[in-house]
């Protein structure tokens, strides 16, 4: 069932059930009024005929016919019986109503009990016991209140139509009332029904909506935007492993080559020996990978001490092996003999990662066959600066050089998927460092910020 029915539904038995409710207790209410206050009429008739029937001990024709004729006109279709204290007949109507229980009623008529009420059909009847003037009197009493009855029809089709001129009305309302709630929510439900999360596309928007569709409306469009950013990261998955693997498995296909062509054993055993640790190497990357997955989902990366500028040389020399033709010039600026301004916790091998691809952006584009890094420590941090001569990066560009797949003019006719600086980024955040672009010229300058001990 859908919610418009939904609404018009519950609304509509709600609303309408109440007033059928609110209608019958109203309708209850007079019908024992009416009751009530008929037997009190009765009651009244009985006492003023006992009354007037003490006061006279010799009734004539004409008296008796007068009583019959007022009570006939007080009280329409009525019997009445009055006995005396030994509960013979004294009084009786002229009314054809018959009473055939009436020595059931006069039996159970005594000074402990000295009223009865039973309903014969439509009549009312009651039974008394009263005393005037010394002595006791019973009377038996017998009627229709067709004025009171004539009331209660009419009340009753009153109500009745009322309730039908209400129940037309609350379903009106509620028929407008449940297209104006849903139709937000059917627009919502349309809309998404025709939502493609891997196209790039507008907002959901929904005009005339309350508050808690607006924020139903902006919770989906956040998990769009990110289930469109988890689904472009998937979709290059491949291209971000390739980007990260590349050069390691190009340094141990380089290693394989020179081990074909090397005749001497001990020569081989040894390059063997590198070959097993390049492989290991490999796989620290695919840890790194790993480690950084685990940290964007919450986790925690592991960490150790270690000398920036020793795992800066020995990144160095991997490339160099297998770029023989490009150099790198590693310098000192303000070097200092204290070991712990060199010294940082931090992963190796996410580390060496982000100096490799560093290393590898200045051999791509750099216009010159050498690079120069610069190691800056200081009380806080240790900068370490790569420097290269080349085509710089506008500063329009420089404002999404760290965001996933983007490549400036720079990049045009050379190879690559702009994940590489999106990937030192985030190495630089897990050892709560900053990397930092500027230009000098025709120099591109990327500067590394790594803590050292003193501030973790």
């Amino acid at each position: 069932m859908s919610i418009q029915r939904k609404i018009l539904l519950y609304f509509s038995v709600t609303a309408i059930g109440l007033s059928a409710l609110s209608l019958s207790f109203i309708y209850t209410l007079f019908y024992e009024f009416r009751e009530e206050e008929f037997q009190q009429r009765q009651k009244a008739q009985v006492t003023n005929t006992v009354q007037y029937l003490s006061t006279v001990e010799q009734m004539e024709s004409d008296i008796l016919r007068a009583i019959d004729k007022i009570s006939i006109e007080r009280i329409y279709d009525e019997k009445t019986l009055l006995f005396n204290s030994q509960r013979e007949l004294i009084y009786e109507s002229l009314d054809d109503t018959s009473i055939p229980y009436f020595a059931d009623i006069l039996t159970a008529l005594s000074a402990e009990t000295p009223w009865i009420e039973q309903k014969d059909g439509l009549y009312d009847v009651i039974g008394m016991y009263l005393v005037v003037g010394g002595e006791s009197y019973y009377g038996i009493s017998k009627a229709y209140d067709e004025f009171g009855y004539s009331k209660l029809n009419y009340l009753r089709t009153v109500f009745i139509i009322n309730l039908l001129i209400i129940s037309v009305f609350i379903i009106s309302v509620s028929f407008y009332l449940s297209r104006l709630l849903s139709r937000p929510i059917v627009d919502v439900a349309e809309t998404i029904d025709n939502y493609d999360v891997e196209v790039e596309s507008e907002p959901i928007r929904v005009s005339n909506s309350n508050r808690e569709i607006d924020v139903l409306v902006k919770r989906f469009n956040q998990l769009m935007a990110r289930m469109r950013k988890a689904f472009s990261f998937q979709k290059h998955a491949i291209h971000h492993i390739s980007h990260e693997l590349k050069t390691p498995v190009a340094i141990l296909v380089s290693n394989f080559e020179r081990m074909e062509a090397e005749a001497d054993g001990d020569r081989l055993r040894e390059m063997l020996k590198n070959q097993k640790q390049d492989t290991k190497a490999l796989s620290n990357i695919i840890d790194a990978l790993l480690e950084i997955s685990k940290a964007e989902s919450g986790g925690k990366v592991s960490m150790q001490q270690l000398r920036v500028d020793e795992l800066l040389f020995d990144t160095a020399e991997d490339l160099q092996g297998l770029y023989p033709e490009f150099t790198f010039t590693i310098e000192y600026a303000g070097a200092s003999d204290n070991e712990s301004k060199l010294t940082a916790k931090a992963n190796p091998t996410l580390l060496k990662s982000a100096f490799t691809n560093l290393m590898l952006n200045c051999i791509q584009y750099s216009e010159e066959t050498h690079a120069r890094i610069s190691i800056e420590p200081s009380e806080e941090s240790i900068d370490i600066r790569f420097v290269n001569k080349g085509q710089t990066i506008g500063e329009k560009e420089q404002a999404f050089l760290f965001q996933h797949f983007f490549r400036g003019e720079n990049s045009k006719g050379k190879s690559g998927f702009g994940l590489g600086l999106v990937f030192i980024h985030k190495i630089m955040k897990l050892h709560n460092g900053a990397i930092e672009y500027n230009t000098d010229k025709k120099y591109n300058r990327f500067t590394l910020r790594i803590p050292t001990l003193p501030s973790l």
